[in-house]
């Protein structure tokens, strides 16, 4: 067995764990049913089994006070989430915002999926990088669309008192 420095390992981790966490945001923050629609084919021959089907809960939102200042509970918020096992062993779980079921279901299905060196590129190519472009262009209508209403503040000096 070929001797691998701990360095190493963990840098290899903590790319992959880099790697699901984007994955995972993308999916969780796209629409479910663009999700739907561009994983259908992939998702056809997959089996998986049902850990923890969708569920909906609250959640605790915390929040900072500029960003920078002690926490503060802000209120709860709904939550979906959902775990399953692939046919190959790997868990994926997803957590979505809302009371989508079946957005829950897709996403923790394609995380499994996602983790499989088999299929794992093909559906970051055909699914998240595709969510990854929506995703950017809603962004960017959405500050298109706040930009026409920025106020420029200025303090006008009055003379010398």
């Amino acid at each position: 067995m070929e001797h691998t420095p701990l360095k190493e390992r963990s840098n290899t981790v903590n790319y992959q764990l880099n790697d699901r966490q984007r994955w995972m945001s993308v999916m969780a923050k796209s629409s479910g049913e663009l999700l739907h629609n561009l994983s259908d084919s992939l998702i056809d021959t997959a089996q998986f089994e049902t850990i923890r089907a969708p569920e909906v809960g609250l959640t605790q939102v915390r929040a900072r006070m500029g960003g920078t200042g002690s926490q503060f509970n802000l209120g709860d918020m709904t939550i979906t989430r959902c775990v399953v096992r692939s046919i190959a062993g790997h868990y994926g779980y997803s957590y979505i915002a809302g009371r989508n079921k079946a957005h829950a279901l897709r996403a923790a299905e394609l995380d499994a999926l996602l983790q499989s060196s088999n299929n794992g590129s093909t559906i970051r190519q055909q699914v998240i990088e595709l969510l990854e472009e929506q995703l950017m262009r809603e962004q960017q209508q959405k500050t298109a669309e706040t930009s026409t209403t920025k106020v420029n503040f200025f303090t006008l000096v009055r003379g010398e008192d």
